[in-house]
């Protein structure tokens, strides 16, 4: 899966334990300017290295995996979790962030007068 956005937050590489590290990575993602989404994006063990060519505010765009697992707690409720994983990262040009913001058509104003071609029944 792809995502283009831009950078909003790195964390610094997160030691889980001697054989597992992790770093997180949150990206701005706008579909709608008025309700951006903050999306969180981790890479792990090697690919750690891959958010130190990008800082706060690049475009990018993310290649990543969708990984989902079960966990059950000690009364036997089952809960799942999501994780996106990054395994490819692109800092976008001008040209190319250009292009990540959709289209949307000029807002009209209803609330005028109405047309004289306007015969409508309603």
């Amino acid at each position: 899966m792809d995502i283009k956005g831009k950078v909003h937050e790195i964390s610094q590489v997160i030691t889980v334990s001697d054989k597992f590290k992790k770093r997180e990575l949150i990206l701005e993602y706008v579909e709608n300017p008025s309700y951006p989404e903050y999306i969180r994006f981790e890479a792990t063990q090697e690919r750690v290295a891959l958010f130190d060519s990008v800082k706060v505010g690049d475009q990018v765009e993310l290649s990543f995996n969708l990984r989902g697992r079960p966990w059950t707690d000690k009364t036997g409720k089952t809960t799942y979790f999501n994780t996106l994983v990054v395994w490819k990262i692109n800092a976008l040009s001008a040209a190319d962030a250009a292009q990540t913001m959709p289209e949307y058509a000029t807002p009209v104003d209803i609330s005028g007068a109405p047309d004289d071609g306007d015969d409508l029944p309603f």
